[in-house]
């Protein structure tokens, strides 16, 4: 297997990943009261660390090695950072506008990754890989149907947010596997670093959870586990103009959970959209 089908096949488990983490994070409010979004974000990167932890330290044995120069550990920091804000800021979405909305939002990030890794990297990008991510977009919005309505203005800029945090958070990943820097250390890194930032808001503002919301969380951070694993593989084996498409696939999770839980089923204009979505991976693919 090549290196970019090892890396479509990664990013495809990840958008599976991330998705199954926002229909457990929209489910936690449904079950008891009001948690903010840095408690859920905590606790979601608790369970990301435990493990990253047991992955990264079993493996120890097998040549793994932390970072060893200062430039390395810098990517680290700025992977953490882009990436709890935009963990903060989805998950603030998710509690404020419908799921669909706020993941369509959210995926502007391949968009920031492919801009950032040409403006920053030097990585250049054709027109037609540019022409089918904005065919893949485009599909989105067909499939959720965003809209910036009155008081849900803030939380989808938000979601905007979310979706620059993510995408400079996987140029990051990217320059960090052209380093050669282990997949489970970067996991394990940036779980660490998300629990330590969200800790003084969750001391400060603990909201007391249902068990309930307890189990949910801890499904929200296991499929932030798979998520963060399989983006972090994914943009180490390819560069992210090659398969930041493939992140599209999260739309289609996220539409078949909202049938399954939140009873959304597909309209004309979200079937048309999985077709699109379908057709710019097709077209990518062939290229």
């Amino acid at each position: 297997m090549s290196d970019r089908a090892k890396g479509i096949l990664c990013i495809v488990a990840s958008a599976f990943g991330f998705a199954l983490m926002a229909m457990f994070v929209r489910l936690c409010d449904d079950y008891g009261g009001e948690i903010s979004s840095f408690q859920k974000s905590f606790f979601r990167n608790a369970i990301a660390l435990v493990i990253a932890s047991a992955v990264f330290f079993r493996g120890r044995g097998a040549g793994r090695s932390l970072p060893a120069d200062a430039k390395s550990w810098g990517m680290l920091l700025g992977r953490s950072v882009f990436g709890l804000v935009g963990i903060f800021a989805n998950f603030y979405a998710l509690s404020r506008i419908p799921i669909g909305e706020a993941m369509t939002l959210n995926k502007t990030a391949p968009f920031f990754t492919v801009f950032f890794s040409w403006l920053l990297m030097g990585e250049k990008a054709s027109r037609r890989q540019m022409l089918y991510l904005v065919l893949a977009f485009t599909g989105a919005l067909l499939v959720m149907k965003p809209g910036f309505r009155g008081e849900a203005t803030f939380a989808s800029v938000c979601a905007l947010t979310g979706g620059l945090g993510a995408g400079l958070a996987y140029v990051c990943v990217h320059a960090l596997g052209r380093r050669k820097v282990d997949g489970a250390f970067i996991v394990l890194f940036f779980s660490a670093f998300s629990c330590l930032g969200s800790l003084p808001f969750v001391v400060f503002g603990y909201s007391p959870m249902t068990p309930a919301q307890v189990a949910i969380l801890l499904g929200a951070g296991a499929g932030a586990a798979i998520g963060q694993f399989g983006v972090t593989a994914a943009y180490r084996y390819a560069e992210p103009r090659s398969i930041a498409l493939y992140d599209y696939a999260n739309v289609v999770f996220t539409a078949m959970f909202g049938i399954a839980f939140f009873s959304q089923v597909p309209d004309f204009a979200s079937v048309a959209g999985f077709l699109v979505i379908l057709l710019a991976a097709a077209l990518s693919n062939r290229r």
